[in-house]
């Protein structure tokens, strides 16, 4: 197994191939918008739907980097990764689609990397899927203290 297919694994495992963890799709499947925004009273967390933004917003960041273009969102804090604009449900709808979007655009950016091209990039590549994964179970976290995470659930 070469380094673009050992990328390409744990780029599905992140996002839509369950493995060790549920990848994000499973995290997000049914959840509302109200769900997506709801935060546990009085504790300093982020919310489902600005993980979403935060981990949109870096997968953005990078296939900017990949296409050597400037990357147009550029913020002064990581902190206003997390905002949203608005809190609607077709917005929420949006951020979804628009997550596993960019996921798959990253994919075929890596599937026709040249392999030096890859190289180089891998190590920030490894990075983003663990933050992936990161993020991911704070989302699962965030269900299971709303009581939307499923008490059993079938896996592997």
């Amino acid at each position: 197994m070469g380094l673009r297919d050992v990328l390409l694994d744990q780029w599905d495992k992140a996002m839509v191939k369950e493995d060790w963890y549920p990848p994000t799709s499973h995290a997000l499947k049914d959840i509302t918008a109200q769900q997506a925004l709801w935060k546990p009273e009085g504790m300093a967390v982020n919310s489902i739907w600005e993980n979403v933004q935060h981990l949109l917003y870096y997968k953005q960041r990078l296939v900017s980097r990949l296409n050597n273009i400037p990357f147009q969102f550029e913020v002064e804090t990581n902190d206003e990764t997390f905002n949203i604009r608005d809190a609607s449900e077709e917005e929420w709808i949006r951020a979804r689609q628009d997550l596993f979007e960019i996921h798959v655009v990253l994919r075929k950016k890596l599937e026709q990397m040249h392999e030096e091209e890859l190289l180089k990039a891998s190590e920030g590549i490894l990075s983003l899927i663990t933050h992936d994964a990161y993020h991911t179970g704070q989302i699962i976290f965030l269900r299971k203290l709303q009581g939307s995470w499923p008490d059993k659930r079938s896996f592997l």
